[in-house]
């Protein structure tokens, strides 16, 4: 991993690993030797048997923490455990995302805006992601490089938004590119080697996107692997003057 070239042992923490994308970079990272620890959360046990299994086989290399993303308690919980074994992070991904979720599902029209569904749209894809990066600050405050990167979605870009419609989705995915904006100022100041960045994963064969996929065309449909190899591919290559960016699958930027 070139960004982490001169670090001989990397701590990354993967946020929402039970399944898809996040379970892939777990999958991903293993294979990586520099990689010494890797810290996964998982929300429901029932719901991660995939990654406690991964877990029970690299006990040495992962450490799993039950964290939900909307409850800052339990960040706090999580990233205290953490430190109970490293002062230090040096990758920290964050999976976490809401699209549908039984009776709540993207919008179509004004008709369907539902007040409380919009709430939760922003409780788990914009707060929570707020919350993590003010509790990460002090495993990133040191001398060393790291990288932040939060998955977002090109559905939040205003300048690429041609279609309108998925209202709670769109809009939380862009408060989580200004939240991590922000966040990216604040940290120059506070831990100057840390790069936070937002990344679009492309539409890939996920739960998430599962129930959308019909008008997919299958080269636009990324495969788990492959999303994960070609978002890691972006974060190898991150510079410093690349903070506060959004970035696409392929390493072009998106507009705001």
């Amino acid at each position: 991993m070139s960004y982490f070239n001169e670090i001989n042992h990397v701590n990354a923490l993967i946020v929402g690993a039970s399944q898809g994308i996040g379970l892939g970079f777990v999958k991903k990272l293993l294979q990586d030797d520099k990689l010494t620890q890797i810290y996964a959360t998982y929300r429901q046990p029932e719901s991660a048997s995939d990654l406690l299994d991964l877990s029970e086989k690299y006990s040495s290399r992962i450490t799993c923490l039950m964290l939900d993303i909307t409850d800052e308690l339990q960040i706090a919980e999580a990233i205290q455990k953490i430190r109970t074994q490293t002062d230090k992070l040096h990758l920290v991904i964050n999976c976490v995302g809401l699209l549908h979720d039984g009776d709540l599902q993207p919008e179509k029209s004004l008709r369907q805006i539902n007040a409380d569904n919009l709430l939760r749209y922003f409780q788990v894809n914009s707060i929570g992601a707020v919350l993590l990066a003010k509790h990460l600050l002090s495993l990133f405050r040191n001398d060393e490089p790291a990288v932040f990167a939060t998955i977002s979605a090109k559905l939040a870009s205003i300048g690429d938004n041609h279609l309108g419609g998925w209202y709670g989705y769109r809009a939380s995915k862009t408060a989580l590119n200004m939240f991590m904006k922000n966040v990216a100022i604040e940290y120059s100041r506070s831990c100057p080697n840390t790069v936070v960045v937002t990344l679009h994963p492309g539409t890939t064969d996920t739960q998430l996107s599962r129930p959308f996929q019909r008008n997919v065309a299958a080269e636009k449909l990324f495969s788990v692997e492959r999303t994960v190899t070609q978002l890691l591919a972006v974060i190898e290559q991150l510079q410093k003057s690349d903070n506060g960016q959004f970035f696409a699958w392929d390493g072009n930027r998106l507009p705001w």
